[in-house]
């Protein structure tokens, strides 16, 4: 029983870390999950004579997630970099669960109300954040764009989308090989406060940036 628990969730995850809509990044953190299952469904099983098996994938898969990016000494040093850049701006720089940087970026720091046009604000730090970029050639970049509640999904969708493409074409100019960025565009679908105030639908006007160093792919044993 336990075997075929083992193979169904290798050959999901691998199966999910091929889809085309996926980006790279994700692509990895899906194989890692696969990897992740079945050592983890193997050491489960062993310890539990089987009965392990299923609680084993599920933890495996959760390291192998993580496991699909890399947290290199290069990473923490932009980490380092970007804190310092955005101290005293309202700007959260955080390492997410799965080994990525992410950087939040409140509207008085990126976009003024209904604009996709970056503040010389915003430049300034993503002046410092593409010199990151430039030192770490095999990162990946996703920036994602969101909006409050105010209008409808046939404006906040387009408005999110050129807000997250004003950046990443910003730091085309800085040398980032478009490649690397990846742009979404979510509207008001992922609001992190209730938009009820002014203050609250500001928080929501925001620009997501995360940074993913995929782990490099397993040296060939042939």
């Amino acid at each position: 029983m336990f075997k075929k628990i083992i193979v169904g969730a290798v050959i999901s995850a691998f199966a999910l870390g091929g889809c085309a809509n996926m980006s790279e990044t994700q692509k990895g953190t899906a194989k890692g999950a696969a990897i992740g299952a079945g050592a983890g469904a193997v050491i489960g099983a062993i310890a539990g004579k089987g009965k392990g098996a299923v609680i084993g994938a599920a933890v495996g898969a959760g390291v192998g997630a993580i496991a699909g990016n890399v947290w290199s000494k290069k990473m923490e040093a932009q980490k380092k970099e970007m804190e310092a850049a955005t101290k005293g701006t309202g700007i959260d720089v955080t390492q997410t669960s799965d080994n990525r940087l992410k950087l939040d970026i409140p509207s008085d720091v990126s976009f003024a109300v209904g604009s996709a046009a970056l503040s010389a604000n915003f430049k300034s730090v993503l002046d410092a954040f593409s010199a990151g970029l430039i030192s770490n050639p095999t990162s990946i970049v996703t920036i994602i764009g969101h909006t409050d509640s105010t209008g409808s999904d046939a404006i906040n969708h387009p408005l999110s989308l050129k807000r997250a493409t004003s950046v990443s074409s910003y730091l085309a100019t800085k040398g980032i090989a478009a490649s690397r960025l990846v742009t979404e565009g979510r509207g008001s679908r992922e609001p992190v406060a209730a938009n009820d105030t002014s203050a609250n639908k500001a928080k929501n006007r925001r620009v997501e940036m995360y940074v993913a160093e995929p782990a490099p792919a397993a040296a060939s044993t042939n």
